[in-house]
């Protein structure tokens, strides 16, 4: 096995580049596995802490990854040397560490075998986006929904088309709640198929009226979106009631506006690992209670994806670290719609 690990290195010089680089390989810690990546999937996070240079000189980004498991630390039951597995890691966090490389390392608990059938590619794009889709609808800190009751629970999903949005559905569709969810048209049928049970145009000037009728006693909205306009919008959808919105923007972002009657939270995916966690001015504590409910999402991701009950997303592929900077550009151009990009490494 190589001493090295090639990766791709945010490196500031006056403007921010992505450069290859040879680091350290990196030495699973207790509970870790290391992996040697083949597939590297592209998120929003990506694009947005490189512009912003959230990290500073040194980070290595990337979150989704799969690869074949080539070294284990203390107290690893879970995985062995050889199972190919999707993993998980908020690149950049920690200086040298991260999916956009041929070497990363993965938590047993917070990652999962790829089962037959499913692509590499296609299970690179499950983790983060299934992971914040689940904390966002059972988590304490979030909507916290009575899985017990979901036949009689509805829930929004404002943007059912993006890669959290779809997890969501199919996520909240495996309980049998009610789902309603907005998108542009032509991703309709594909909402609808992964188990929404309305589907709305987020453009029609009388949406929210429409999701009034489709649920009136809405009490649950996650916004996947979390643009300047998306909370403040969806919220209406509670009409007069009490209602409980779940935003992905972190410091619960662009939620200003939304209605008087509306308890904001914000979905971290990051309290899946049991340590505290730190963005920019935000600080969020280690929890037990995410941990161990993510923990309970990865043990079920394999037979879910075997039955089709979870489907990944569409996987754009791109070959080689090289082309990540095109992946970027993609996203920041808004051309990606109902897909993820994934990297081949």
């Amino acid at each position: 096995m190589t001493s090295s690990n090639e990766s791709l290195v945010v490196r500031v010089q006056g403007q921010s580049k992505l450069v290859k680089e040879q680091l350290p390989l990196p030495a699973p810690n207790i509970g870790q596995v290391q992996v040697k990546v083949s597939h590297v999937a592209q998120n929003p996070t990506d694009v947005q802490s490189f512009d912003v240079n959230a990290f500073g000189d040194g980070a290595v980004l990337g979150c989704d990854f799969v690869g074949e498991v080539t070294g284990l630390g203390d107290g690893v039951t879970r995985l062995g040397r050889g199972d190919i597995v999707a993993g998980l890691t908020w690149g950049g966090e920690i200086p040298g560490l991260g999916g956009y490389a041929q070497y990363s390392v993965a938590d047993q608990r917070i990652s999962f075998k790829v089962p037959a059938g499913i692509s590499r590619a296609e299970a690179s794009t499950v983790p983060l986006a299934a992971t914040t889709a689940w904390l966002a609808l059972f988590s304490k800190c979030c909507l916290n929904i009575d899985r017990s009751r979901a036949s009689k629970t509805s829930i929004l999903v404002w943007g059912g088309s993006s890669s959290v949005g779809l997890y969501t559905i199919q996520l909240a569709a495996i309980y049998g709640f009610n789902v309603i969810t907005t998108c542009r048209p032509h991703n309709a049928d594909l909402v609808q198929s992964y188990g929404a049970n309305h589907v709305f145009d987020y453009n029609d000037p009388s949406v929210i009226e429409k999701i009034k009728d489709a649920a009136p006693s809405l009490q649950h909205i996650f916004d996947t979106i979390g643009n300047n306009t998306s909370s403040a919008i969806s919220s209406q959808a509670f009409g007069g009631r009490q209602g409980h919105l779940c935003t992905v923007r972190p410091g619960k972002a662009h939620t200003e506006q939304v209605t008087a009657n509306t308890h904001v939270t914000d979905v971290l995916v990051w309290t899946a690992f049991l340590k505290d966690h730190a963005y920019g001015d935000y600080r969020w504590p280690a929890s037990q209670e995410d941990h161990e409910l993510a923990s309970e999402l990865f043990e079920n991701l394999p037979s879910w994806l075997a039955q089709g009950a979870i489907k990944p997303n569409k996987a754009k592929i791109f070959l080689g670290l090289d082309s990540v900077p095109q992946g970027f550009q993609e996203y920041r151009d808004g051309k990606v719609s109902a897909y993820k990009i994934v990297y081949e490494v």
